[in-house]
């Protein structure tokens, strides 16, 4: 009985998709490189589509260091002159 059970989820569809055999090979592994520093390694982005005041257009600049995960948000006003 032990034997048929094993055939039976030996053929079954799921078993035969997740089957080592039916995977891609690993490859390689890569080196990560790690900063040392602080705010050695940084993203930046800006928020925008914040509601117009006025005659500014206002944004937001997010600076991330990617060791600490610490983040700086830097309010940026652009004023339009073709309004003027």
């Amino acid at each position: 009985m032990k034997s048929d059970k094993a055939d039976f989820v030996a053929k079954s569809p799921n078993s035969q998709q997740v089957k080592v055999e039916h995977q891609k090979p690993g490859g390689m592994t890569q080196d990560i490189n790690i900063p040392t520093w602080k705010w050695e390694v940084i993203n930046m982005d800006f928020i925008t589509g914040l509601p117009r005041i006025r005659k500014h257009h206002y944004y937001i600049w997010v600076i991330v260091d990617r060791v600490t995960k610490s983040a700086c948000f830097l309010a940026v006003k652009i004023i339009d002159s073709a309004g003027d």
